[in-house]
Order: structure tokens, then C-alpha cells, then sequence
């Protein structure tokens, strides 16, 4: 091809990012469709007790990841075949498509930090809202039906209710992992321990493709104007 020197580096570094790029598409896509289908987080999500339903906020966020590391798959391989081409469309394309993805990226990051807490709060009042009407229905059927949700929670969280145990919620007794009977193993703190670490895993990715994307657009860049200058073109 044309370009020489430390250009010719330029264009070897951006093929290398670009791959690293396509594999973090790779890694996105299979680390959101793990959470998407993970067992724990799928088996409380799916609860629903009357007219009450576990949040969706967290699956949103899912797919939107889903769709961002299918997307990344396909500018990931669209740098790398412009780079080895040395295709000025194909690098402008690219550019554009990562400015677009950063500028993304960027919006979902602060808005992921201003509502950090908001998946784990609307499935605490999920939680808390089941429980309450489970302690205050009379009615056996609907009693048994609360029940059988909470003991997912518990099951799942390895838990039992907020955290003090009264012989009103004695109902509770068939429902919580026998060790846990009679504790004050808080399914508050547990439901946010276990949302917390999927959103610190997924701000760990979100940096770390951030970087590289912005390796990205200076190598791009300096590329497509070495092509442009090249005595080649």
C-alpha cells in the first residue's frame, strides 16, 4: 500500500486497537447476555405478586448493552478492514461511528451514575411491597402466593425479610433457608450487594472500551490524513 514511515506504524496500531475492539464487542455482547439470562438476577426479575411486578429497569439496561456490543462488533471490524485497505470512506466511517458510540457512551455513563442506585431501590420496593401485603392479607391463598415469592428471595439471596424477625411475620418460618431462621440476615443489604456488583462489572467495561475508542479516533485520524498526504493517493 501506500503510506510509509510512522504512518505505515499508525496504520498497524489502529488494525490492533480495532481487534481489541471487536473483542470487547465480543466480551459486551457476552457479558450482557450473561446478565441477561443469569440465573439469579433472571429468577427475581421474572417475580410478580396481584398487581405489582419485579422492575425492568435493570433488563433495559441490558439490552441496551446488548445492542452496544453488537454494534461494536461491527465498527470493530469496519476499522480494521479500512485500516488494511487504507480507505479514506471506510476511516471517516469509522470515525464517525465511534464519535457517535463515545458521545453514547458517555450520555449512558452519567446517567448510569445519577441513578446507580435506582435498579436496587425499585427491587427493595418490590420486595418490601410483597412482604408487606404478605403479613397483612388475611386471606390464606394470596398469603401462600406472597409467600412463594419471598422464598425465591430468599432461596436465591440466601436471606429472610428486612432483617428482624417478630412472631407476627411467623409465616416467614417456611419461607426462609433454615439457617436463616430467626437471623437478622437483611434481604435489603443482599439485593443490593448483588446489583451493585453487576453494575461495577459493567462500569469496568464501559471504561475500558472508552480508552481504547479513544485510541482509536487519534490513530484514525492521523491515519486518514497520512493517506491524504501519501504521494500515492
Amino acid at each position: 500500500m501506500g503510506v510509509e514511515g510512522c504512518t505505515k506504524c499508525i496504520k498497524y496500531l489502529l488494525f490492533f486497537f480495532n481487534f481489541i475492539f471487536w473483542l470487547a464487542g465480543c466480551v459486551v455482547l457476552g457479558v450482557s447476555l450473561w446478565l441477561r439470562h443469569d440465573s439469579k438476577t433472571s429468577s427475581l426479575l421474572d417475580q410478580k405478586f396481584e398487581d405489582i411486578e419485579a422492575p425492568s429497569t435493570f433488563y433495559i439496561s441490558v439490552y441496551i448493552l446488548i445492542a452496544v456490543g453488537a454494534v461494536m462488533m461491527f465498527v470493530g471490524f469496519l476499522g480494521c478492514y479500512g485500516a488494511i485497505q487504507e480507505s479514506q470512506c471506510l476511516l471517516g466511517t469509522f470515525f464517525a461511528c465511534l464519535v457517535i458510540l463515545f458521545a453514547c457512551e458517555v450520555a449512558a455513563g452519567i446517567w448510569g451514575f445519577m441513578h446507580r442506585d435506582k435498579i436496587s431501590k425499585d427491587m427493595i420496593n418490590f420486595y418490601d411491597s410483597v412482604y408487606n401485603r404478605g403479613v397483612s392479607h388475611t386471606d390464606p391463598v394470596k398469603k401462600q402466593t406472597a409467600a412463594e415469592v419471598l422464598k425465591i428471595f430468599h432461596e436465591i439471596l440466601n436471606c429472610c425479610g428486612k432483617g428482624v424477625y417478630s412472631l407476627a411475620e411467623s409465616w416467614l418460618s417456611n419461607v426462609c433457608p433454615e439457617k436463616l431462621k430467626f437471623a437478622s440476615t437483611n434481604c435489603h443489604n443482599k439485593i443490593r450487594e448483588l446489583f451493585s456488583e453487576k453494575i461495577y462489572l459493567i462500569g469496568i467495561a464501559a471504561l475500558v472500551v472508552a480508552v481504547i475508542m479513544i485510541f482509536e479516533m487519534i490513530f484514525s485520524m492521523v491515519l486518514c490524513c497520512g493517506i491524504r498526504n501519501s504521494p500515492v493517493y
